[in-house]
């Protein structure tokens, strides 16, 4: 199994690479900094509780996450092991269920016996499972977080909740097999999956993320899906291969004990009839069948751009206009158009003018925020379109902006309520930015764009 953030396809350098790396290790410890400047000063300079909400949401969404994932990529081989990954890298549930049959046999088998395609996570789903949560309402396809086998995402995940309870759910995540992929000791199957119980609300152990807790007894969720198959369809078989791995006690991405014999059930779902609808091509069928409209519709997927890059190129633009800012009120007067005056004017009404006499004072230094303005925002329409220099560039900016308010700390001339904003967007943008999904994104963008220009050189006429 391959590590999915080495799956660009060969694009790229090992210097390109090894940059990569540097920069996100460089954003893990300006996030740990990040987390000890609050420690030390917030508790004064913020208030208490506003620094301890503070703290809290950077070390368990910046600092122990990307602590995570470079210990585990230094530490835990990358081999198939009966154990999903949480995008951290950390251990998540257990395998612990196979199948063969067709996804339209899966779907139909779980849809019969009562269970319910969970949301994917968006920010609308996202925003009602917190509600739900919080209000007790029931929402029955409430999202479950992402895992990773063979080096993706589940294609679907089923859920029951239980007594109208969004903290507590019945829940399997699937993965499609690989092509020609076999289980130890050489036994076929189409799917494989992940069943567990969510039993409550609480924070993660490793990340101290709000998330879901997870019931110990694995196994009993394991029987329960395939008891409840097979009595709904008496030709459904099952095999059982014992041990399949070893019989242990351990945790899993959310800290949570869980404990398996080992053992894994096989379940032949190929004499159902194929009853479900299948929503749409999963990402594991579509790129086994190259030139086919699936594949070009997996294709357009991986054209998207994901919620990293959109969220790092406005963190780009709004740098840029936090520049522009402090330098409109001295180009408005400078330039004397009236109605760049009137609007300056009424955006920062009586600062317009101190800023504007500052500004002719430094000259120079206005025009170049100016400068510095427009270069970010054509950096976040470059990164838009999945330019991997101006993604590069737009961290290097970052960078260097916190090595020099590291200095600025360390000098004592700088203070964290003060500059608290500028921190957290450098190192947002750095986090956003050296994240895999922007990297495969925009280094796949660019090898595109190289095809596309060799492509256009030979099919223009030679001439001559």
């Amino acid at each position: 199994m391959k590590r999915a953030a080495d799956d660009d396809g060969g694009a790229g350098s090992g210097a390109a690479t090894a940059l990569d790396w540097a920069f996100f290790v460089f954003s893990g410890l300006a996030s740990i900094w990040f987390a000890g400047l609050l420690l030390v000063r917030g508790s004064l300079e913020l208030g208490y509780i506003g620094f301890l909400v503070v703290f809290w949401v950077v070390l368990a969404y910046l600092v122990l996450p990307r602590v995570d994932r470079v210990l585990t990529q230094i530490f835990i081989p990358d081999y198939f092991m009966g154990r999903t990954r949480t995008s951290a890298g950390l251990f998540g549930d257990a395998v612990n269920l196979a199948f063969l049959g067709s996804e339209q046999q899966l779907r139909g088998a779980l849809e019969r016996t009562g269970w319910v395609l969970a949301d994917p996570v968006t920010l609308t789903s996202s925003w009602r499972i917190v509600t739900s949560t919080l209000l007790h309402r029931s929402y029955l396809r409430a999202p479950v977080s992402p895992l990773l086998l063979f080096g993706r995402q589940q294609d679907f995940a089923y859920q029951q909740e239980v007594n109208g309870n969004p903290r507590q759910r019945h829940h399997v995540r699937f993965w499609r097999c690989p092509e020609g992929w076999l289980l130890p000791g050489g036994i076929a199957s189409d799917w494989l999956a992940a069943a567990s119980f969510d039993r409550a609300v609480g924070l993660s152990l490793f990340t101290l993320q709000v998330t879901h807790r997870v019931g110990e007894n694995i196994d009993a969720e394991r029987d329960y899906l395939v008891s409840s198959m097979q009595q709904a369809f008496p030709e459904v078989s099952v095999n059982v291969i014992r041990n399949f791995s070893t019989g242990y006690h351990s945790r899993n991405g959310g800290g949570d004990s869980i404990v398996t014999d080992g053992d894994l059930p096989v379940t032949n779902l190929s004499k159902l009839p194929e009853t479900a609808t299948v929503p749409a091509p999963t990402a594991s069928a579509v790129s086994r069948i190259p030139g086919s409209s699936a594949h070009a519709a997996a294709q357009q997927r991986v054209s998207r751009r994901p919620p990293p890059v959109i969220f790092g190129a406005g963190l780009v633009f709004l740098r840029g206009l936090a520049a522009l800012t402090v330098a409109a009120p001295f180009l408005a007067r400078i330039t004397e158009v009236p109605w760049i005056s009137t609007l300056v004017n009424d955006v920062l009404g009586e600062q317009s003018s101190e800023l504007a006499n500052l500004g002719s004072a430094y000259a120079p230094a206005s025009l170049t925020l100016a400068v510095f303005a427009c270069v970010e925002a054509s950096l976040a329409v470059f990164i838009l379109r999945g330019s991997n220099a101006a993604r590069v560039t737009a961290m290097f900016l970052s960078s260097g902006a916190i090595i020099l308010q590291v200095a600025a700390v360390f000098s004592g001339s700088a203070f964290l309520g003060s500059n608290l904003l500028g921190y957290s967007f450098d190192i947002l943008l750095i986090l956003a930015l050296s994240s895999e999904r922007a990297r495969v994104y925009a280094r796949t963008q660019s090898r595109r764009r190289r095809i596309r220009g060799l492509l256009s050189k030979q099919r223009r006429p030679l001439t001559g």
